[in-house]
């Protein structure tokens, strides 16, 4: 079905004689076009600011402000740069012609215009300017949905903040910047203690909810833009601090444990605690090219364990 391109659409005609205004008026609405009139540059630059037109139709002789200055103003104006322009003008030297093209014109009707060549150059051009708008949007469309599908490959779903693959590219990242700028780099390994027991006496939906708080407060606690926040795997989790040193990395270790216990998660199975508790291990250097960053999280793991071994519920630092 072919759409009416002129239903609905709206055009600006500007001309400082009534008479010249008037006759198009009547052949465009006639077309069901919504038709504008402005009777000189000034009035109709501000009219294609306020109102938008599909197209401007644009007489060159007038008075102060010609329709090459117009055209020029309104290419200037980036409310207003896109709007198609067709000049109208009694002049027909090339040279008029060529300086309408320069200034942004898509088109040119000498005057007295045959109403047929008007319409069909006008449908032309609203024909383009539709097919730009679309193409805009589904330009827009599939950016946002690439834009999605990034945040998805490195987002774990379920608790919704970085999952393996991000935080492995991004520990190689820092560990590189680390090197060259002979900067720190801290990173934080935290595990749910008795998170087995939690999921046998809740069951496994309860469980993912408690995972979901607990990134959400290790996400409250690390506050600045550079860190990250990231699932390990099972009920654990990494957050990875560059340029901090030891004494920084543990100072939000316990911010993390403080956060967490303001969310005064319940767990009766545990064996040490009535709410749910973290055992953090920290690992802290200065990257060298003759170790490799899972050296630091081996140092972290160790140090993890060892809070395990110390009762669980508490933080022990190690450093390469």
């Amino acid at each position: 079905m072919q759409i009416d391109i002129f239903h609905r659409s709206t055009i600006l005609v500007v001309d400082d004689t009534p008479h010249n205004a008037r006759i198009v008026y009547k052949v465009l609405t006639g077309k069901n076009c919504e038709v504008l009139i402005a009777e000189d540059g000034r009035s109709a630059l501000a009219v294609a600011q306020s109102e938008h037109p599909d197209l401007i139709l644009l007489d060159i002789m007038m008075p102060e402000l010609d329709g090459f200055e117009t055209c020029e103003l309104l290419k200037q104006n980036e409310e207003t740069q896109d709007i198609p322009v067709i000049f109208m003008t009694a002049l027909s030297d090339l040279e008029s012609k060529v300086r309408g093209f320069e200034v942004g014109a898509v088109d040119y009707v000498t005057k007295p215009f045959q109403q047929k060549e008007l319409l069909a150059r006008i449908q032309t051009h609203l024909t383009i300017r539709n097919l730009q708008r679309e193409l805009l949007i589904q330009k827009t469309s599939l950016e946002k949905a690439n834009e999605e599908l990034k945040r998805l490959a490195i987002i774990d779903d379920l608790t919704q903040v970085a999952n393996r693959r991000r935080l492995e590219d991004y520990l190689q990242q820092e560990w590189k910047r680390g090197i060259r700028e002979r900067i720190s780099l801290g990173i934080i390994l935290c595990d749910i203690d008795f998170f087995k027991q939690y999921n046998d006496t809740y069951g496994h939906v309860v469980g993912d909810q408690c995972l979901k708080q607990v990134a959400q407060a290790i996400n409250q606690a690390v506050k600045r833009p550079a860190d990250l926040v990231a699932r390990y795997g099972g009920e654990e989790f990494m957050v990875i601090l560059p340029n901090t040193p030891l004494e920084g990395a543990l100072k939000v270790a316990r911010d993390i444990q403080k956060t967490l216990h303001s969310f005064k998660i319940i767990h009766e199975a545990s064996q040490i605690n009535q709410h749910i508790t973290l055992s953090i291990g920290i690992a802290n250097t200065i990257p060298e090219n003759f170790h490799q960053p899972i050296t630091l999280i081996k140092a972290a793991d160790t140090a993890l364990y060892t809070a395990k071994q110390n009762g669980r519920n508490c933080i022990v630092t190690e450093y390469l």
